[in-house]
């Protein structure tokens, strides 16, 4: 049974309008009438044009950088939705800030995805549609229904189109313990072997490679990760892979490419020949550099929110 309206609407943002407009042109329907701008003292204005009362409502926004202005557009919005009478509110995330302070790494740490999770609901949001959260455990922060989708099913495609499967000149590599599930998900669909490489890193956005687990001499790499920041622990590691790995070529790919920081001009620098991302993260400006390719997840969300608002299955989308 359908529990909202029977109207769907779309809003964005101003995060990634672009992917906001592919998403509407898949679903073939426009964007809603919303002026998100901010006033002279740098506080969130927002204004909705049009009426939302008994409609289910997908707010899209990834808060990427800057972060704050981001999360702060959403929540605000999601607030006024919901004092408009909106049926139902999804906080459509395509990239999830914050997701990296998980857990107390160290006394007096917080928990700041615990409390952007918090936030979220209380300002209004009814559930929540993201993609590939640095941690899984996010999930359980919520006391809404949270759907993650999964980013590896789009570049796992995009190799299976252009090497296939089993091709003997090809091996997935993990650049840490941490990526390691992602990069089994690799080498399911594209039935190649996997290695590690073994990393400790002394500080944040600092790493050190100790060693490679596994046998890359003479192969060419799919370094796969869930995000780009930095690009240290990449950039590092396809180096190691190189040097006393042996391998060939570094084609690397990850779900978010946040690219702060060095990262561009680490990835030019890099042996890495190309990085495939996601579009969860706008790269535009000086980050559309010729190593990078990105690849839309416009198609993906699209089904998720037709799905979302249908009320039918999820599940084949994870797959």
């Amino acid at each position: 049974m359908i529990s909202h309206g029977t109207k769907i609407k779309l809003f964005a943002g101003n995060s990634n309008p672009v992917l906001a407009q592919k998403i509407a042109d898949r679903l073939g329907m426009p964007l809603g009438n919303c002026v998100v701008k901010q006033f002279s003292d740098g506080e969130t204005s927002v204004s909705i044009n049009e009426t939302v009362r008994g409609c289910d409502v997908f707010v899209i926004q990834s808060t990427c950088y800057p972060v704050n202005d981001n999360f702060m557009e959403l929540l605000i919005m999601i607030d006024a939705f919901r004092r408009a009478s909106a049926g139902r509110i999804t906080a459509v995330m395509p990239y999830f800030g914050y997701a990296r302070q998980d857990r107390k790494a160290k006394p007096r740490d917080p928990i700041s995805a615990k409390l952007c999770a918090e936030m979220l609901e209380a300002a209004g949001a009814n559930r929540v549609l993201t993609m590939d959260l640095h941690a899984s455990q996010i999930q359980g922060f919520f006391n809404i229904p949270l759907d993650n989708l999964v980013g590896t099913k789009l570049l796992s495609q995009y190799f299976y189109d252009r090497i296939g499967a089993g091709n003997p000149d090809y091996v997935v590599v993990s650049p840490d313990l941490g990526s390691v599930t992602r990069a089994r998900k690799f080498t399911d669909k594209l039935d190649l072997p996997m290695a590690i490489v073994d990393k400790r890193r002394p500080k944040p956005n600092v790493s050190e490679v100790m060693n490679i687990i596994g046998d890359v001499k003479g192969k060419k790499v799919i370094l796969v990760d869930d995000m780009v920041d930095t690009a240290g622990t990449l950039c590092h590691g396809a180096k190691a892979l190189v040097e006393r790995g042996g391998a060939t070529e570094i084609i690397a790919c990850a779900t978010h490419g946040v690219l702060s920081g060095p990262a561009i001009e680490r990835l030019q620098d890099s042996v890495i020949s190309k990085l495939i991302l996601l579009d969860t993260i706008p790269v535009e400006g000086e980050k559309a550099i010729d190593k990078i390719e990105v690849l839309s997840v416009a198609d993906l969300f699209s089904e998720a929110i037709r799905r979302v608002f249908g009320e039918t299955a999820m599940s084949d989308l994870y797959n």
